[in-house]
């Protein structure tokens, strides 16, 4: 991955950590949300949990740029993304989803995969006039990219209908679709089965399973054990914005204090 327009600190992050956070700190109201430290490995499909009001969605927004941290730092493969925006953090191949997926007012289900990508010519007035070619190729060749995803993730029926039209379930897969348009290397998934039906969840779970076997990294929250225990490897468990403990999941969930924190002494 190009450091471009980055600076690289020289931090030892360890050669397989290609998301890293050092003391991340984030307060509302004087209450801490967030303060920890944290590292998730290439390759992997790491999960996080905890109780509500854990910090979790709170790490997502400061790792993704939607929040400023109060404190601490944050890595993408050795390079410091700490104070850049969302869309920096993107182009440099970090995504995330959130709890209720972002339906695109106006747009049909290609139309919103096809907004995803980055420095389209087409979104210029100059390249329209003095470049057309260029902007007809690569017209086409996202929209050629756009209908294999779509078959890839069985909703190229789907393509023509209005993206405020799906369902919960539905919403998620095209969000998913919608971030492999840009070929990122993290995904940051908040609750990616939270109020889908058994068999779109089970769909979601192959797909993500999938992307990961491709190399796609995932960070996933999920409030459903059954899904987070099955799907992945290591666990990170946050409590009162801190790592409480990081594990297999069977570690995870045998660990006394994982118990008496979150899950209530129930194995």
């Amino acid at each position: 991955m190009s450091t471009t327009g980055l600076e690289y600190d020289g931090a030892d992050l360890g050669k397989d950590a290609l998301l890293r956070v050092e003391d991340l700190r984030k307060e509302f109201g004087g209450i801490v949300a967030t303060d920890a430290t944290l590292g998730v490995e290439r390759g992997s499909l790491t999960g996080l949990i905890g109780p509500n009001g854990a910090g979790k969605s709170t790490l997502f927004n400061l790792v993704s740029g939607f929040l400023d941290p109060d404190a601490g730092r944050v890595y993408l493969d050795g390079v410091d993304v700490t104070d850049r925006r969302p869309d920096e953090i993107a182009q440099r191949g970090l995504l995330r989803t959130f709890q209720t997926p972002r339906t695109l007012e106006g747009m049909t289900v290609r139309e919103s995969l096809l907004v995803a990508p980055f420095d389209q010519p087409g979104e210029s007035i100059l390249p329209l006039y003095f470049q057309p070619g260029s902007v007809t190729d690569t017209e086409r060749e996202l929209l050629g990219r756009a209908q294999q995803l779509l078959e890839a993730f069985e909703i190229d029926h789907l393509a023509t209908t209005p993206s405020t039209e799906l369902s919960g379930g539905q919403s998620k897969l095209v969000e998913l679709a919608r971030a492999m348009m840009t070929d990122p290397y993290v995904l940051l998934l908040d609750e990616p089965v939270a109020g889908v039906n058994p068999v779109l969840e089970a769909e979601l779970t192959d797909h993500i399973r999938r992307l990961n076997d491709r190399g796609v990294t995932f960070l996933v929250i999920e409030h459903d054990m059954d899904f987070i225990m099955d799907i992945a490897d290591p666990i990170i468990v946050l409590n009162q914005g801190r790592v409480l403990v990081e594990g297999s999941p069977e570690a995870v969930r045998t660990d006394e204090r994982v118990l008496d924190a979150y899950l209530g002494g129930v194995s």
